[in-house]
C-alpha cells in the first residue's frame, strides 16, 4: 500500500479525523497528509500512504487555492466563525471598494498568524495560551498571495455583507489572517466564515475522493479497494528530475549504497534531489548527485 489518496474532506471532521479513518479502513499505519483544515473547512486533503509518507516533504511547499467566504461587520477571537464575534460599526460597504482593497494584498507581504493558531511562542502553542487567557506575541510572517478574484458579493443587509472571494497562495498563509486584515483595512471588522480548499499544488478538488465513496469501496472490496484509489507516490513531482536506474541499481540504492549510474548523470543537477525509479518507470526513493555518483537519501522500498 503505496501511493497518494487526495480526499474531499468534509466541513466538521479534523484532519486528524480523516487520517484516522483511511488508516483504518486502508490497514496501513503509515499516512502522512500535505497539510491540515480546520475543521470547519472542507475540500483538498492529500494523504500519502505507505513509501509515499518519505515524499511529504517535497509537498510542503505546494502553493494552495481557496474559496472564502468572508464576512463583514464582526471581528472574531479566532478570526472565523469559531471564536466569539463582536459588531464592528464601521461605513458602508460596496463592491468596488472590496475588489480595490483585495488589490492591495497582492504579493510578498507580511502576516501576522492569528492568536489561535498552531504557531509555537516559547515552546507553546499558540492557542494554547489563548485559551488560557493569554495573549502570545506572534511575529508577522512572509506570505505570497498569488491572486484575489471576488467571485461574488452580497450586500442585502449593508451593516454585514458577505463576499466570496478566490484565493492563490503560498503554503503558510492564513485565510482567517487575510479575511481579519482585510476587514481592518476597510474600516470594518471581518472574519473567515466558510473555506473551501480547491487545490493543494497538483491535487484539486475535480480529483478528489468524498468520504462515503471510500468508505463504500472499503465496504466492497477492502484495502485493494484503496489501493486502487491511490496515484502514483511521485505525483505532482513532475519538477524534480528523474533517473531511471537498473534493477542491480534500485537494489544498491536499498542497500543505502552509492552507485554511478549505466545511463550516466546527464541532466541531473549538481544541487537538489533527483528522483530514482525503477526499469520500469516506478519511483523507488530519491538522491542526490555527489561527483558521478548518486547518493540514495529517502528510499520508499526495502
Amino acid at each position: 500500500m503505496s501511493g497518494v489518496l487526495v480526499v474531499a474532506k468534509p466541513a466538521g471532521p479534523t484532519s486528524h479525523d480523516v487520517v484516522a479513518l483511511v488508516r483504518r479502513l486502508a490497514a496501513s499505519k503509515r499516512i502522512g497528509h500535505g497539510g491540515t483544515l480546520d475543521p470547519f473547512a472542507s475540500g483538498v486533503l492529500p494523504l500519502f500512504l505507505g513509501g509515499a509518507t518519505r515524499l511529504v516533504e517535497y509537498h510542503l511547499g505546494d502553493p494552495k487555492t481557496y474559496r472564502a467566504t468572508i464576512c463583514f461587520g464582526a471581528s472574531s477571537t479566532t478570526d472565523d466563525l469559531d471564536g466569539e464575534l463582536t459588531p464592528v460599526t464601521g461605513p458602508v460597504l460596496g463592491r468596488g471598494q472590496l475588489e480595490n482593497a483585495l488589490s492591495g494584498f497582492l504579493g510578498v507581504q507580511l502576516q501576522r498568524p492569528p492568536a489561535y493558531s498552531a504557531v509555537q511562542v516559547g515552546g507553546r502553542r499558540a492557542y494554547a495560551m489563548a485559551r488560557a487567557g493569554e495573549t502570545p506575541t506572534l511575529s508577522p510572517r512572509e506570505v505570497t498571495i498569488h491572486a484575489l478574484r471576488l467571485v461574488d458579493w452580497d450586500d442585502a443587509d449593508q451593516s454585514r455583507p458577505v463576499a466570496i472571494v478566490e484565493v492563490e497562495c503560498s503554503a503558510g498563509t492564513y485565510v482567517r489572517a487575510l479575511a481579519r486584515d482585510l476587514g481592518a483595512r476597510l474600516g470594518s471588522g471581518a472574519y473567515l466564515c466558510g473555506l473551501v480548499r480547491t487545490a493543494s499544488g497538483p491535487f484539486s478538488l475535480d480529483d478528489a475522493r468524498p468520504l462515503d465513496a471510500i468508505r463504500e469501496a472499503a465496504a466492497s472490496g477492502g484495502a485493494d479497494a484503496i489501493q486502487a484509489m491511490l496515484l502514483p507516490s511521485d505525483t505532482g513531482l513532475d519538477a524534480i528530475p528523474a533517473l531511471r536506474l537498473t534493477d542491480a541499481e534500485v537494489a544498491d540504492a536499498t542497500m543505502g549504497r552509492y552507485f554511478r549510474p549505466e545511463a550516466g548523470v546527464g541532466g541531473v543537477p549538481a544541487a537538489g534531489p533527483v528522483r530514482l525509479q525503477d526499469p520500469r518507470g516506478r519511483i523507488v526513493g530519491m538522491g542526490r548527485l555527489d561527483g558521478r555518483r548518486i547518493v540514495p537519501d529517502k528510499m520508499l522500498v526495502s
